[in-house]
């Protein structure tokens, strides 16, 4: 039976894109199925606006998104709105006195979540003014939830975590990563340890490789400004990418706890060999897409879109090696890519095991496939097994077969979207699926080794064209080592055709 939760959820940013799109559809989500009992939201924002402005727009925002709902109303009855200045106390001594009244209107016990869809610069502040404002000072839980970046570097990410945690203990901070929401990613602990044909070969002995591709279709649009800061290795890669990778590569917690799956992700992390110098040319590519064509429509180079710079030195591209150095993973790549303007939006996991030892079916003119398993991310969300089977009729001739498992018609339908199961999450104090301050910290310090070596060195941009699947050094990276990237935009789970 679903657990039914109170609590007054403050969204910093209100108005903006995020809250439109996924938070707004997404709580909605969550009133419909009857996980929310007693709640209420406050939208906070500097534009000035009416309550009732407000909850057009959270309706408007629902439709947009879900369609015509039922009891949409009774919803949105639940939202207020509060025009605020991060920076002025009086504002924050404003907000204090209305959510003290809406917590007693709705008996929400003083539980409080303050969500900060907001720019990163704003996360300090914001934190300690809800501390020296008096607004944590509640009966019930207090809860930060953090949008990424969470810094821009590790030095960065230390001197927010230090702002943040005079406000706020490492357990009520909920640092949000949307794709560790996502169903088949969070599908992968339960693929790996709930399976006994998978858990004793998910080790060197038996895979060879793991690839993880991650590819949109759309360019950079009108982040421009935001993406010449961050570029790929910094957007994707710090944290999106690098979570997964931990997934894959974790052992077995003792438990399925947050305390325990967090800490062997950390393990993960702590094991990553470190790539720096010289070094980094052996183990990353780096590309920036320029003209090409996208849908049948030519698209700009990445120097041609709106406040980017003509001579921009930024990656939108990132191919990379990743060795764990431990004994379940040592001498098998990670190989991770992800990029702007590719050929599909696609998120994909390919684990591929080795040949068995004798592979009587190369004496044949055939050759045969390696086995694969297929962790499909989105946009459709399945599992494919590759193996080979004997061809119908005839000789014993081998061919590929698939076995694939979808989440398709109904149950695609209701397949909760990544926000809509991390807040839920949130508001039950399950940190699971949030990263930990560690995680950031080893991660950064990673990534960190990369961007040095980039930031001094100018690439020969643009290096692969839009509609590719980015520059040839990304399959050279590969070849070297004797394998090759596996079309994931060929691969689909077969009975979603």
């Amino acid at each position: 039976m679903d657990q039914n939760l109170s609590s007054l959820i403050m969204i910093f940013g209100a108005t903006g894109d995020l809250s439109k799109r996924k938070l707004f559809p997404s709580l909605y989500r969550l009133y419909e199925r009857g996980r929310l009992d007693k709640f209420a939201v406050i939208g906070i924002a500097r534009t000035q606006q009416s309550h009732e402005k407000f909850k057009q727009s959270v309706k408007d925002s629902v439709t947009a998104s879900l369609g015509e709902k039922p009891n949409l109303d009774e919803f949105v009855s639940h939202f207020y709105y509060q025009s605020h200045d991060v920076a002025d106390s009086n504002s924050y001594a404003a907000l204090k006195k209305l959510a003290d009244e809406i917590d007693g209107h709705y008996g929400l016990e003083g539980n409080r979540i303050f969500y900060l869809a907001m720019a990163p610069e704003f996360f300090g502040p914001i934190a300690l003014h809800l501390k020296s404002d008096g607004l944590t000072d509640v009966k019930g839980y207090k809860r930060l939830v953090i949008e990424k970046p969470f810094g821009h570097d590790l030095e960065s990410a230390m001197e927010l975590n230090k702002q943040i945690r005079t406000a706020f203990s490492e357990n009520e901070i909920y640092r949000i990563d949307h794709y560790l929401g996502k169903e088949m990613v969070r599908n992968i602990e339960v693929i790996r340890f709930a399976n006994a044909i998978f858990e004793p070969l998910w080790n060197n002995r038996y895979i060879s490789n793991i690839q993880v591709t991650s590819s949109e279709t759309l360019g950079v649009e009108e982040r421009g400004r935001y993406y010449e800061s961050s570029g790929a290795l910094r957007d994707m890669v710090q944290n999106h990418m690098m979570q997964m990778v931990a997934l894959l590569a974790m052992e077995p917690p003792i438990k399925l706890t947050t305390d325990e799956i967090r800490s062997e992700k950390v393990r993960v992390f702590r094991a990553l060999r470190s790539v720096e110098g010289e070094q980094v040319k052996e183990y990353f590519v780096r590309g920036q897409y320029g003209e090409g064509t996208i849908s049948e429509k030519s698209v700009p180079r990445y120097r041609d879109e709106p406040n980017v710079d003509q001579g921009s030195n930024t990656e939108t591209f990132v191919a990379g090696k990743i060795m764990i150095d431990n004994f379940r993973w040592a001498g098998v790549p990670f190989y991770i890519r992800t990029g702007k303007r590719m050929t599909s939006k696609t998120t994909k996991i390919v684990v591929q095991f080795k040949d068995i030892p004798m592979n009587l079916y190369y004496q044949t003119e055939k050759m045969l496939n390696p086995n694969l398993l297929v962790i499909h991310v989105q946009p459709e969300e399945g599992i494919t097994l590759h193996l080979n089977a004997k061809k119908a009729g005839g000789h014993l001739e081998a061919q590929e077969v698939k076995l694939s498992f979808a989440n398709t018609g109904i149950h695609a339908m209701n397949t909760p979207e990544g926000y809509e199961k991390l807040l839920y999450d949130c508001m039950r104090g399950d940190a699971t699926n949030f990263t930990h301050w560690d995680e950031v910290a080893y991660s950064w310090a990673f990534v960190d080794k990369i961007s040095k070596v980039w930031e001094n060195q100018k690439a020969e941009y643009p290096n692969y064209e839009s509609g590719s699947m980015g520059p040839k050094a990304a399959d050279e990276l590969l070849e070297k080592d004797g394998f090759f990237w596996w079309p994931v935009s060929d691969m689909y789970v077969d009975i979603c055709k």
